[in-house]
């Protein structure tokens, strides 16, 4: 991919992709001509005209400033997405899905950027694109991860006879592997972590009982073995892996039959989202509430454990929103001292948030994870300031 250097280009330029490579920059030429007015009445750096575009965004909303700082973090999505790729195997999106998936989120990334507060935009961008992508990609293998037995126990009784059925099997076929793995999950499921998606199979004590339960409330179904049952339930988990979840053909993959076109071209306005989505939410809702608690309670010690001086500089910047020249008036300090104080400040918290994630999450703590810690902190600290 080429890089832009030119400011005009970089705020009317968009990226063009040919199979999983950006290959060209196609010029927007309302965007060009916009660019073309303001740059004969000031001129910057494209730092400058990032903020000048956000400022005018923020006071009149209007649309050519969205469309303009969307140019601007083109080559910034693009980096996030293709270093975000890397860092997952066999993942069925290609790169230009991650871009598209990432660049959808400008207008939130502005929602809450706040440049008063020492970030750059495109670091700032960076962080979240690359969270976006994270996320998305994680829901999407999620199927992959999960065991036959994890996915019995996420699915709902109404998403596996929808599964069943799709997998054109008869209402009677149907019946008897529902009421097997309702079984399953009375005598098995309870008792495993709720949280793991490596749920082993059931020992063979656990399968007789089982198949006995089942047996036993069959009625008119027909009798069935422990091996059996067991087969039953690997089938419903199949027929649940490619309903819920099926398979992701890139937008930009040709369409068969024909000469010219892609499937993006069929795609409908509204898409509907893989129902896999739902299952983990489900299933994530409570584990995040719990580490969002204890990142409160973590960052709450640290910011109780600053010295006076900072907890004051804290306080004043995020809850009162005084400028740090205002802060130097009331404290009586240089501004320079402030501003040094304000970085130690957060510098101390994210260490605190880098020392929980090691110890409680077990993960290592790398540049891209600091940066995107540091938007989080950034996040948390207006939310708790906040009356």
């Amino acid at each position: 991919m080429r890089s832009r250097h030119e400011t005009l280009e970089t705020f009317s330029t968009f990226l063009q992709f040919e199979g999983d490579r950006a290959t060209t920059w196609a010029i927007d030429a309302r965007l060009r001509r916009s660019m073309q007015k303001r740059m004969e009445t000031a001129s910057g750096s494209s730092e400058f005209w990032a903020l000048y575009w956000y400022k005018f965004w923020r006071e009149s909303c209007d649309r050519v400033s969205i469309d303009h700082l969307t140019a601007y973090l083109q080559e910034t999505c693009y980096w996030s997405a293709h270093k975000m790729l890397l860092s997952f195997a066999a993942v069925q999106y290609t790169l230009p899905d991650c871009f598209q998936v990432a660049i959808a989120k400008v207008e939130k990334i502005l929602q809450n950027f706040n440049p008063q507060h020492g970030f750059n935009l495109q670091n700032y961008a960076s962080a979240i694109f690359s969270s976006t992508i994270r996320d998305t990609l994680r829901q999407r293998q999620e199927i992959d991860i999960c065991t036959n037995w994890a996915l019995l126990r996420k699915v709902s009784q109404k998403r596996l006879i929808e599964s069943l059925e799709n997998a054109g099997l008869s209402s009677g076929v149907i019946a008897s592997y529902i009421l097997a793995w309702n079984c399953f999950k009375t005598l098995y499921t309870p008792p495993q972590n709720a949280s793991t998606r490596k749920l082993p199979r059931p020992d063979e004590r656990t399968w007789s009982a089982i198949a006995h339960l089942y047996n036993k409330e069959r009625e008119s179904l027909p009798e069935a073995s422990s091996p059996a049952i067991e087969k039953w339930l690997i089938a419903c988990a199949n027929s649940a892996r490619n309903y819920l979840n099926p398979s992701v053909v890139s937008i930009n993959t040709p369409k068969p039959g024909y000469d010219s076109g892609e499937l993006l071209d069929d795609v409908p306005e509204s898409p509907r989202e893989s129902l896999i989505s739902d299952l983990i939410a489900e299933e994530e809702l409570e584990e995040r509430q719990d580490q969002r608690s204890q990142i409160n309670q973590v960052l709450e010690i640290a910011i109780a454990e600053l010295d006076a001086e900072l907890r004051s500089i804290l306080h004043l910047y995020y809850a009162e929103r005084c400028t740090q020249q205002q802060m130097a008036t009331r404290l009586n300090i240089k501004q320079y001292t402030i501003s040094r104080r304000l970085t130690k400040a957060k510098e101390l918290l994210l260490k605190s948030l880098a020392a929980w994630s090691q110890t409680t999450l077990h993960i290592s703590i790398t540049p891209a994870l600091l940066q995107t810690m540091s938007a989080v902190l950034e996040d948390w600290l207006q939310s708790h300031y906040t009356p």
